[in-house]
């Protein structure tokens, strides 16, 4: 027999049921929680983009202040390096905006640049390859998808839960990233006047 389909099957039984664009009510809680910790991923790869933006920014605000603490004749020159990092922050703070809101407009920038990242070995090649994961492989074409995009909308009842041990080594990190911005901000500073 060719076609190995029974026409006398219900429709609901396909958990890949497409109706007019809409996945079928039956399946739609299914296929949410089956991507539910693939968009999890892509929007905490999201919030790392706001991390390094936030970081970018603050190395521009060091930067400035160096310079201006210490004027030299050719200093605007040197302007050059705090403008680059400044645009980084930008595009850092679009890019993770994007990730978090789950637009598909996002995934090719974010994937150039982390093929770019790749060659930042040991770290950067294993952040940027499972990001390439994310963005690329068939769950972050589902998870990128207007189809997904109406999932959510009829889900909004299930939720990604975050471990408590997950929190809390956030929050050490965030401390971590927080003390080393502090410090690399007040550096330049304590070196223009030592204690006495």
């Amino acid at each position: 027999m060719a076609n190995d389909e029974n026409p006398y099957a219900s429709p609901l039984t396909d958990t890949s049921v497409e109706v007019a664009g809409v996945f079928a009510p039956a399946d739609v809680e299914a296929i949410r929680r089956k991507h539910l910790n693939h968009e999890a991923s892509v929007r905490s790869v999201g919030t790392l983009y706001y991390l390094s933006g936030t970081f970018l920014a603050v190395m521009v605000l060091g930067l400035i202040a160096a310079f201006f603490a210490e004027p030299t004749p050719g200093m605007w020159l040197g302007m050059f390096l705090p403008l680059f990092y400044l645009a980084m922050a930008v595009l850092s703070f679009v890019l993770g905006a994007g990730l978090r809101r789950l637009d598909a407009r996002v995934k090719i920038p974010v994937s150039i640049l982390s093929v770019l990242g790749l060659i930042w070995i040991p770290i950067g090649t294993l952040i940027n390859a499972y990001i390439l994961y994310l963005m690329l492989s068939a769950k972050g074409r589902m998870v990128f998808s207007p189809d997904y995009h109406a999932i959510i909308a009829q889900t909004p009842h299930i939720k990604y839960r975050t471990s408590l041990l997950t929190r809390i080594l956030l929050v050490i990190l965030l401390l971590i990233i927080v003390g080393s911005i502090v410090g690399f901000v007040l550096l330049p500073l304590t070196m223009q006047h030592p204690p006495r």
